[in-house]
């Protein structure tokens, strides 16, 4: 069993369950960063802010610093001889994440002018490709809008995984894998689903970036 993944269990036994699923979730996510791949991430509320969390986790270093491979940096210091060094110091290793929740212009606009159930959905079409992978956060497995996303992203050949409550929801069944943690209430399942995706990109940059 993974590290991290062990870890997660001694502090949260009952989420022992959704180990296949979250070990599923992680196997596709490396391959798709492996195939220089995308993650599209979408949900309300607290999961729109758990969206950009994530996004955050993955764009730099989290545990690991994450130094660029010395061949990159040795092209910006011979392409940009004052600013190149310190570019090449300071920039980091990053696995490409998009949270939808975050554009307020383009969401706030298509919520008037369009349709507000298909905010997230409409970006799914703009930015996904075929091999992309798509995150929907929902803990009712219900909101509209997070199940439109995912219809979209099926039709267009992109992953999907679930992230939601124990009832799962019409986003269970609409999800290639579902981590369904094992709580009801909306606070609740919040918390654990914090753990849950630390683990996924602990585990990620494991395999991405530590030697």
């Amino acid at each position: 069993m993974d590290i991290y993944i062990q870890r997660l269990i001694e502090r949260y036994p009952d989420l022992a369950d959704c180990v296949p699923a979250i070990e599923g979730a992680y196997a596709l996510l490396a391959t798709a960063f492996e195939q220089r791949r995308k993650l599209l991430i979408c949900g309300n509320g607290g999961s729109a802010a758990d969206s950009e969390h994530i996004v955050g986790e993955l764009m730099k270093g989290f545990r690991s610093r994450r130094p660029l491979p010395p061949s990159i940096r040795e092209r910006l210091i011979a392409e940009w001889p004052q600013e190149g060094t310190y570019i090449g110091e300071h920039l980091q290793g990053a696995l490409p994440a998009i949270s939808l929740s975050a554009h307020t212009a383009l969401a706030t606009a298509y919520t008037n002018d369009v349709a507000a159930d298909l905010v997230f959905a409409q970006q799914v079409y703009g930015y996904g490709e075929a091999g992309d992978i798509l995150l929907c956060i929902s803990t009712s497995g219900r909101s509209r809008n997070i199940c439109f996303a995912a219809q979209v992203a099926q039709t267009l050949g992109l992953h999907t995984i679930g992230l939601t409550g124990s009832d799962g929801g019409l986003l269970a069944t609409l999800s290639e894998i579902a981590i369904c943690v094992p709580r009801n209430t909306v606070e609740d399942i919040q918390e654990m689903h914090l753990p849950v995706y630390h683990t996924l990109c602990l585990m990620l940059e494991e395999h991405f970036f530590c030697e």
